[in-house]
């Protein structure tokens, strides 16, 4: 509500800002399409410190330039004083590696850096900072994936063809610790779908996990054979390559399920009492940290009721701890603590309505409700078990600012840390005496300060805004609401042109992603690609809609069974408003985005074409009865369950309305959303005799990367150009 009275009075002001500042934007720069796009000189942000992570609760580790030379350097520093003592030379020590590699380069290395692994030429190598020896693990033709050091930083866990491996590093020996991996069984490595949607890219296919011990592996043990195959098409040489997927879409089989424990000494595998053959999900093994037991999470294939268990590893007898329903859906718990001391585990759960912390014992009862109210505890960021408190960051001050809190594990003396308005990312030290803060807003490009455990500045540690930024004509950025006709406040944020006049008529782009829960409008720093557009003379806008994670898990459970339908409907809302608006051209109003935003994009030029004039679409679902299962379903059930919800989905059904500029834009090798979704769309478009546009970028995955991506940033922006102005001139 404050946000929608202080946009009201800056549009009144608007005209008198204009008058006022015109001769000071005239004597400013503007950005070059290559500064905005292609990070081309002369830049206006500088990099941040290169902090790496505490080393304890005083000390952190930041990499810097060596001052002599062109190397690096890992330095100790010490919060309180700020002195530094060199912690590792990366020259020192590369100069004892291969051509060519460097420790920066390690796949991992141990908790105290002693020693880091590398996938060399193959093969796992060994490089320890002590000694400086440079050893070979592996000597082998197939190629080993996944690996990981044990805790005590001795062996390495690793798949290879689809089977659990550990080597020890001061022997060389080497364990086999399953015997049935195949092209459709896999032992500690993901299938897809559990990779994509469950354990999420940044587990590189990891599915083991090391015991805290170090003589023991939970692992997932997965089978694809029931999984449908999906072709994918690699176009080089002469015949192309057939890739084959295993990719369960909506309603298909999905893969069987299995969680074991390996223990090293003597080879045994347990299987935890689950049954493989169930439509089940299990997901999220989490150790004790004196190894006694394991905790797991299971899911039904319907996603609406979850359980989590504890597992003996001595015989895979589990039991369970903690239950969950909800008549829309239940997610995994990515974030679960458990206490050291055994007392039970802390849990960020939106059983209410909002993501809350709860304290509950190991018998599965409530301990404590930790926080309450509208708002959304985002992640937990620390546990200090010793002062009885936990650090997070959460909205509690506005669903578009992100700040970090304590509370102690009474539920009580909540604090707000971070001041400053923004979006802030903090590194809490072990036990949070100082915390690393890296912020910033609509109106400050990121810095990074220190602060005391309560929240004091220590001192300022960077400031990525150079002196060069203020000879710029930047446009001025806005965050406010728009009404809902049903009462929803939708949060937006608008880039306005440097020279904004509102005596004359601008074209808009509403940048989207709209996806369950994934806000896209926050108090940070813009792009530079929007201020490059703004002074194009284009109204550069993001909103959120009901769905987005503003309004809790009660405001995105709308979307139950109806992806697509209330996205468009607060997305038609904001066009109503923006003709409100006498600066704006209702003929010139389009909108884009990427996967989840391709798929509201396409939605936009066809069912709602009578709002939306022009549309990029990218990588997208046209189409969720071609998406993966278990993503589609946690929130649409399945097809034969939902027709009529899927049938809203797929844009071709609405093609016919189509009479705006379109342009789609795919990866030929997409193996998220895969190309069928695109080509679907454009079979019934030909169909129509619809104009559109298209750009396939061949042998390129989900979303375009360099050196292609500097290809379809200029696409882009063209495409803008020419049906907003009628050329293709880019500065």
């Amino acid at each position: 509500m404050q946000m929608t009275k202080f946009y009201r009075l800056l549009s009144g002001m608007f005209f008198i800002v204009v008058i006022i500042t015109a001769p000071m934007w005239a004597q400013k720069k503007l950005l070059t399409f290559e500064q905005s796009y292609y990070r081309a000189e002369p830049k206006l942000t500088a990099p941040l410190p290169g902090i790496k992570k505490w080393i304890d609760d005083r000390h952190y580790l930041e990499e810097k330039s060596a001052e002599e030379g062109e190397g690096k350097q890992w330095l100790a520093v010490d919060a309180a004083s700020g002195t530094e003592e060199l912690f590792l030379d990366l020259d020192v020590h590369n100069e004892n590696l291969p051509e060519g590699l460097n420790l920066t380069r390690a796949v991992e290395q141990t908790k105290d850096y002693s020693g880091f692994l590398f996938n060399h030429e193959n093969d796992l190598y060994f490089y320890s900072t002590t000694t400086k020896v440079w050893k070979q693990l592996t000597t082998t033709s197939a190629e080993e994936k996944t690996p990981h050091f044990s805790p005590d930083g001795k062996k390495v866990a690793f798949t290879r063809e689809n089977d659990l491996f550990v080597v020890d590093i001061e022997t060389g020996a080497e364990g086999r610790l399953t015997q049935d991996g195949s092209k459709t069984v896999y032992n500690g490595y993901s299938s897809w779908v559990y990779y994509e949607e469950v354990f999420g890219r940044r587990s590189g296919y990891c599915a083991f996990w090391w015991s805290p011990n170090s003589e023991m592996l939970a692992f997932m043990r997965f089978d694809d054979s029931p999984v449908p195959e999906f072709p994918i098409y690699r176009a080089d040489g002469v015949h192309g390559e057939l890739e084959i997927q295993r990719y369960p879409k909506a309603g298909d089989p999905n893969p069987k399920v299995r969680l074991g424990i390996a223990t090293l000494s003597d080879g045994r595998v347990v299987w935890v009492d689950t049954d493989q053959d169930a439509d089940e999900y299990i997901a999220w093994p989490e150790w004790t940290v004196d190894s006694e037991q394991l905790f797991f999470q299971w899911m039904n294939r319907g996603q609406d009721h979850l359980k989590i268990y504890s597992a003996d590893p001595q015989t895979g007898k589990k039991k369970q701890l903690y239950e969950e329903k909800n008549p829309a859906w239940v997610e995994f718990y990515e974030d679960l603590y458990f206490f050291k001391d055994g007392s039970g585990f802390l849990m960020r759960s939106s059983k209410d309505g909002y993501a809350h912390l709860y304290h509950y014992d190991l018998q599965g009862k409530l301990i404590n409700r930790l926080t309450r109210g509208e708002w959304s505890v985002n992640t937990i960021t620390l546990v200090d078990e010793e002062n009885r408190t936990v650090y997070f960051h959460g909205s509690k001050d506005g669903s578009t600012e992100n700040h970090l809190y304590s509370v102690n594990l009474k539920g009580e003396e909540l604090r707000r840390l971070t001041q400053t308005p923004g979006w802030h990312f903090c590194r809490v030290s072990p036990k949070g005496s100082y915390f690393i803060d890296t912020y910033s807003n609509i109106t400050a490009p990121q810095r990074m300060a220190l602060f005391s455990g309560k929240g004091e500045l220590v001192r300022t540690l960077g400031d990525s805004k150079l002196p060069e930024m203020d000879e710029y004509a930047l446009g001025r950025v806005e965050l406010f609401t728009i009404p809902s006709t049903d009462g929803f406040q939708l949060p937006a944020v608008w880039t306005l042109p440097p020279d904004f006049d509102p005596a004359q008529k601008y074209p808009v782009i509403i940048a989207i992603y709209g996806g369950p829960n994934s806000a896209t409008v926050r108090n940070s720093q813009r792009r530079l690609s929007e201020y490059y557009l703004a002074q194009q003379g284009i109204i550069l806008m993001s909103v959120d809609h009901r769905g987005s994670g503003h309004f809790g898990k009660k405001g995105v459970e709308w979307m139950h069974r109806n992806l697509g339908r209330w996205e468009m409907h607060d997305y038609i809302e904001a066009v109503k408003w923006l003709r409100g608006k006498s600066f704006i051209d209702s003929t010139r109003i389009g909108i884009t985005g990427g996967s989840y935003g391709g798929f509201v994009t396409c939605l936009a030029l066809t069912y709602g074409s009578d709002y939306f004039t022009h549309g990029i679409a990218e990588y997208s679902v046209t189409d969720y009865r071609l998406y993966d299962s278990i993503y589609t379903e946690r929130y649409m059930d399945t097809p034969d369950e939902n027709p009529e919800g899927y049938a809203f989905t797929a844009a071709a059904g609405h093609a016919k309305n189509l009479k705006g500029k379109f342009l789609i834009i795919h990866g030929t090798m997409d193996d998220n959303v895969h190309m069928q979704n695109s080509l679907q769309l454009i079979d019934e478009l030909q169909n129509l005799n619809k104009d559109f546009e298209m750009m396939l970028y061949t042998n390129t995955r989900h979303g375009v990367r360099p050196p292609k991506a500097l290809h379809a940033a200029r696409e882009r922006v063209q495409f803008w150009m020419r049906h907003y102005f009628g050329h293709e001139d880019l500065n």
